[in-house]
């Protein structure tokens, strides 16, 4: 694998020595200087446009700026500014006179009997000096930049750049074979440090946790960040070799301009939001400790440190959460105008987006906040009670803000939104009101011919007979209604265990046919059409004891 590697990167090498090669052998006197040394007459532009301005660059150095006109805009200018100090910078003459002298338009600049640049009247204006001294500035920035234009292409400045990149390619290479060699050992490294880590905690969540694919992502994301340094280094290794030839520096000052101006930038806009940083840090402590503190009284308050009238202990985590959201919804507010970017048309569009987003689509989310909040809050239901709403019955599981969760009798989840348990009758099976229980009833149909006092008699015995009944208060039973073939009776119980009112009442139905059946009494519900020529009672009842004297009374 180094083999292969060590082969890339030579052919890599040749093809940048190719590249530097062309741009070493690429003679500047190819440069054509623009031979009319006329400048146009500087025309004031209109009163409605700004004044635009270019600067002259040469070898990645800016010289000075240099206003444009209607007839010759500003780029333009700088370039053929440029054109023309090149020209002179490659003659052949060792001296280098450089004299600024009166013209039509302004102070011409002349370098060796040659106009550079003509200084007016607008440029003094621009930069808000005068015309003399500035033509002065223009005239030493354009002796100095021709020095050195020509030091910079001499053998020595030349074998100190070829030196230049040798010594910054050994640093790369060194980089590259260390990047290679010690990646994967990194990155398994950081990959066996948090699965040791995770391991314990994995033990005692019982593999909740997965130690292994956490590893995996911080091996992942390690391997990343080597990538994202190395070629970093590669950007700046480049960079830094453009920059040690003069020919070439012009594309290296233009590489570092399209990532360390937006580090410099960035860097310089957060120092620039150092003070609201710091804000937001001391609103987000306040909010910590404000929430903490809440924590604190409300586990003292179910502890029982202390009493609060009138406040029921299942309101405690619910307000805690309420009162929460509350303080952070208040820190955001506070916050908001010292987030970075927060006074922007952008974000400020983004938020009212967001708000008309909020208001459109939650008009039902809204409604079941608040009845969830009144449903915890108004005693209605409590975690842990059966209750009834509609056609579901269940017990209690859990009061959200959103939603109540029921648990039927047949092991069902049911989800019913708070909106509808507002607004519904919510009977209430498992909350005493007097001490004495929950009434448990049904009825039965009896003919009229069998005498009231013993079916009252046989009903009650039967909700006796029944376990989970009280016996105090005593059962009763009420004459429902008279019906067209028999009456309607209803016999009432008392009992505690309103958890268990499907078992109770099953086991009171089977008392009821069974203490019937043992005295030879036929129930006429649900209908009643004629008298059966033979009794529908069971001749053998389930101890045995009865059955003829069933059969005798069902013979008269």
């Amino acid at each position: 694998m180094l083999g292969v590697f060590v082969q890339r990167t030579l052919v890599r090498l040749l093809v940048f020595g190719f590249f530097l090669g062309i741009c070493l052998l690429c003679p500047a006197s190819l440069v054509q200087a623009q031979e009319s040394d006329e400048v146009a007459p500087p025309v004031e532009a209109p009163e409605s446009q700004p004044a635009i301005t270019a600067p002259v660059v040469i070898d990645g150095e800016e010289l000075f700026g240099v206003r444009g006109f209607s007839s010759l805009p500003a780029d333009e200018r700088a370039e053929n500014v440029r054109q023309r100090l090149i020209a002179v910078a490659d003659s052949s003459a060792e001296l280098i006179v450089v004299d600024v002298e009166p013209s039509e338009f302004g102070l011409a600049v002349v370098a060796n009997g040659r106009m550079i640049t003509i200084t007016t009247e607008a440029d003094a204006e621009l930069e808000q000096t005068d015309l003399e001294l500035l033509a002065a500035l223009h005239a030493e920035a354009i002796e100095g930049a021709i020095i050195a234009y020509r030091q910079s292409r001499t053998e020595e400045a030349r074998v100190q750049g070829a030196f230049e990149a040798a010594g910054w390619t050994g640093v790369f290479l060194l980089i590259t074979l260390l990047f290679v060699r010690r990646r994967k050992r990194v990155s398994k490294f950081v990959e066996a440090s948090i699965v040791k880590r995770f391991t314990g905690v994995e033990q005692a969540t019982k593999s909740l946790v997965r130690g292994q694919a956490v590893g995996r992502l911080a091996g992942f994301g390690a391997n990343l960040l080597m990538w994202i340094i190395f070629l970093f280094a590669f950007y700046y290794y480049l960079s830094f070799v453009l920059l040690a030839f003069s020919e070439t520096r012009p594309i290296a000052q233009l590489l570092l301009t399209y990532v360390s101006q937006p580090l410099i930038d960035v860097l310089v806009g957060f120092a620039s939001y150092v003070p609201q940083i710091i804000t937001l840090v001391i609103i987000a402590f306040v909010t910590r400790y404000l929430i903490r503190a809440l924590r604190l009284f409300m586990d003292n308050l179910e502890a029982g440190s202390f009493e609060w009238q009138g406040f029921e202990p299942h309101w405690i985590a619910p307000t805690f959460n309420i009162l929460r959201a509350v303080i952070i919804l208040l820190a955001i507010v506070f916050a908001y105008p010292h987030i970075p970017g927060s006074d922007s048309r952008a974000f400020q569009g983004l938020t009212i987006l967001a708000g008309v987003m909020v208001s459109l689509g939650s008009n039902t989310v809204v409604s079941n906040l608040m009845a969830g909040i009144f449903v915890i809050y108004r005693r209605s239901a409590n975690v842990g009670d059966r209750i009834k709403i509609g056609d579901q019955v269940g017990d209690v599981v859990e009061i959200r803000l959103m939603e109540t969760l029921l648990r039927s009798v047949k092991n069902e989840m049911i989800s019913i939104p708070n909106a509808q348990l507002l607004n519904s009758e919510v009977v209430n099976y498992s909350r005493t009101i007097d001490g004495r229980g929950l009434v448990v009833h049904t009825t039965v149909g009896i003919g009229y011919e069998e005498p009231t006092e013993k079916i009252e008699a046989m009903l009650i015995e039967a909700a006796r007979r029944t376990d989970r009944l009280k016996d105090s208060p005593a059962p009763f039973v009420l004459w429902k209604a008279l019906g067209d073939y028999a009456i309607i009776y209803e016999i009432n119980a008392f009992t505690t265990r309103g958890m268990r009112l499907p078992l109770i009442l099953s086991d009171l139905h089977r008392n009821i046919v069974g203490v019937f059946n043992e005295n030879g009494v036929q129930i006429m519900t649900p209908s009643y059409m004629a008298d059966p020529q033979e009794p529908k009672i069971p001749l053998e009842t389930w101890d045995g004891t009865l059955a003829a004297e069933s059969a005798g009374k069902a013979a008269e």
